[in-house]
């Protein structure tokens, strides 16, 4: 047995057949991704790794086990599960992401191809386990897939929990204990009991008030929005081996990439991100100013993105590489899935609690589509994209809030 010493759980307990896999070459590479990508822009001290998380899912996940009652076979699998479930992420975590599904068409969750290949393929063999044990649990094709991928699940308790860490934020206190405690094993799988309804509220309204602080903050979304511009001007000239190559990367070997790359536009780009030159917003607008289906049914995808901004460019008369488009999908609504034990029937946390309903409508008002300028472009811009997207016109205080 191992202990790692945590700052979020305190000492972690690693069993000798898990050693090897914390030591393997996967693993490893979370040490240098950045578990909130470019949130270190605005909050200095959030420079923790996938690896760190990696470790606290698995240790929460082994709580979970032995509170369940499972047996070890059920609890290797479920925490080997908790231990790898990142390893399949891009240099700088979700920040890459789209260019991942766009150009490789795979997802981060989807390891399949880690865990078929060394070392892990002969890792997973002497521990008596199959790829596909664990890709059920990742795919929720699995009873216990929502110990790790659900509402309620280990992984967000542990990311909640060390991202307010890090950045100082105080909105992301869960109290995981009551949560675990107070879940049960039932014919129809993981459900809450009663008790733990509290507990279940606070981690929704943690998720809920962390992502505009944290999670979506403009800051990071521009500078995340400027490497995905320049990424995909890389993407476009590389063969899809090499783009594979770029998302196994880390962080500081993808911005070396980048940096060292023969399209202007990318390296231009990719240095300002690094020396937090950034672009800013020149519209930034929710729900209530602009037709959400229509914009999301017009821009899809990144390259629908990249062609908008460049209608906004033509139409402001500056170039192209000046205007970028953030057009982000709407945030899924919360506790879809979650069951707790009322009594002697299941019935779905949002039916007892309307705390629920409350943060999904909170949450659809959080969000925003942003269209980022570099600065001495910035009016142009604005005047162009509004009428491009058809925008509303912003109130005072919304004007305000956008030259802040």
């Amino acid at each position: 047995m191992k202990f790692i010493k945590d700052p979020v759980h305190g000492y972690i307990e690693v069993p000798q057949d898990l050693g090897q896999f914390l030591d393997s070459s996967p693993l490893q590479r979370l040490r240098h991704i950045r578990q909130l990508g470019f949130a270190y822009l605005v909050y200095p001290g959030a420079n923790h790794s996938r690896f760190e998380h990696s470790l606290g899912t698995m240790h929460l996940a082994a709580v979970m086990c032995r509170h369940l009652g499972l047996d070890e076979e059920e609890s290797r699998l479920v925490t080997l599960t908790a231990l790898l479930h990142d390893c399949g992420h891009g240099p700088f975590s979700h920040a890459t992401e789209p260019i991942m599904r766009e150009f490789t068409d795979r997802a981060h969750d989807e390891i399949d191809d880690l865990l078929g290949a060394e070392p892990l393929a002969t890792l997973l063999r002497a521990a008596s386990l199959e790829p596909g044990d664990l890709m059920g649990i990742l795919a929720g094709r699995h009873p216990l897939s929502t110990v790790i991928h659900g509402d309620l699940d280990v992984d967000r308790m542990d990311y909640l929990l060390r991202d307010a860490h890090y950045t100082g934020v105080p909105y992301g206190t869960v109290d995981a204990q009551r949560l675990i405690q107070n879940t049960l094993l039932s014919e129809q799988g993981l459900v809450l009991a009663e008790g733990g309804v509290n507990a279940a509220e606070s981690l929704l309204i943690a998720r809920t008030l962390m992502r505009p602080a944290v999670y979506v903050h403009h800051v990071t979304r521009i500078a995340t929005s400027m490497i995905q511009r320049a990424l995909i001007e890389e993407c476009a000239e590389r063969r899809p081996a090499e783009i594979n190559l770029l998302m196994r990367m880390d962080d500081a070997g993808l911005m070396h990439a980048l940096l060292r790359s023969h399209h202007p536009a990318v390296v231009m780009l990719s240095e300002r991100v690094y020396n937090r030159n950034l672009f800013k917003r020149a519209v930034y607008v929710g729900p209530d100013q602009v037709n959400v289906a229509a914009l999301r049914a017009e821009t899809p995808s990144l390259q629908g993105q990249r062609r908008i901004a460049e209608t906004i460019a033509d139409k402001a008369g500056v170039k192209e590489w000046q205007v970028l488009v953030d057009n982000p999908p709407l945030p899924a609504d919360l506790s879809m899935e979650v069951k707790v034990r009322n009594r002697h029937t299941l019935v779905h946390l949002s039916e007892i609690s309307p705390l629920v309903e409350t943060l999904n409508l909170t949450r659809r008002a959080q969000w925003r589509v942003g269209v980022y300028a570099d600065p001495p472009v910035r009016k142009a811009v604005e005047e162009a994209a509004m009428e491009v997207l058809h925008v509303r016109k912003p109130t005072k205080q919304d004007r305000l809030a956008m030259e802040s």
